[in-house]
C-alpha cells in the first residue's frame, strides 16, 4: 500500500514539475522572446537547476513545441466552452471569437507565445506546431462554414480576416475602452454591413 501512495506522489510530484517548467517557459518565452530565453533563465524561474530541464525536453525548441500544445489547449478549450450554448450561426462565431479575445487579452503567456511569429526550428516541430494552428482554426471554420456566406473563397477570406483582426488586438487594446465582446461584434458587424 505504501508504495503504490509512494509512486502515485512521486507522479504527482512529476507532473507537477512539468507545469513549473512549462508555465516558467512560456514567462519566459513571452517575456523575453524565444530568441533571448534561455534554458537557464527557464530553469531559474522555475526553481531548478538548467540540467534538470533536460529531463522533460531534449531542447529548447522542444519546450517551445509544448509551451504551443499547452497554450492551443487552453485556448481551445476556452473556445470550446463557449460554444457548448446552441446560438445562431452568428451568435457561436461570436461567442468563439470572444473567448479567443478573453484568452488572448487576459495577459496570458501561454497566448501570448502561440499567436507569435515560429522561430527557427526543426520541419518536424514546424509541422508540428502548423498542424495544432490548424486544428484550432478548424474550429472556426465549422462556425464560418455555417453562415450565409455565397462562396467557399468568401469563407476563406473571412477566417483569415477574424484572425489577423483578433490576433493584433494584442498591440492596440486598452482595457477599459472595450470588452472583448464589444470588439468580437465590433468585428462581426462591419462584415455585416458589406
Amino acid at each position: 500500500m505504501n508504495q503504490i501512495s509512494g509512486d502515485r506522489n512521486s507522479t504527482v510530484r512529476r507532473d507537477n514539475r512539468l507545469e513549473t517548467v512549462l508555465d516558467s517557459a512560456a514567462r519566459c518565452f513571452c517575456e523575453r522572446g524565444y530568441d533571448a530565453a534561455s534554458m537557464r533563465d527557464i530553469a531559474r524561474d522555475a526553481g531548478m537547476k538548467a540540467g534538470s530541464l533536460y529531463y522533460h525536453f531534449s531542447s529548447k525548441s522542444e519546450l517551445l513545441v509544448a509551451v504551443h500544445e499547452e497554450g492551443i489547449r487552453r485556448i481551445t478549450a476556452l473556445v470550446k466552452a463557449a460554444l457548448v450554448k446552441p446560438g445562431s450561426p452568428r451568435n457561436r462565431l461570436e461567442a468563439a471569437m470572444v473567448a479567443h479575445l478573453e484568452a488572448l487579452l487576459g495577459g496570458g503567456d501561454y497566448a501570448q507565445v502561440v499567436i507569435r511569429e515560429l522561430p527557427e526550428m526543426s520541419d518536424e516541430q514546424r509541422s508540428r506546431l502548423i498542424g495544432l494552428r490548424d486544428d484550432y482554426e478548424d474550429i472556426f471554420k465549422s462556425l464560418i462554414d455555417a453562415l450565409p456566406l455565397k462562396d467557399a473563397r468568401a469563407r476563406r477570406h473571412l477566417r483569415l480576416l477574424l484572425f489577423g483582426a483578433l490576433n493584433w488586438t494584442r498591440t492596440w487594446y486598452q482595457p477599459g475602452d472595450e470588452t472583448p465582446g464589444d470588439i468580437a461584434s465590433g468585428f462581426l458587424d462591419l462584415i455585416k454591413q458589406r
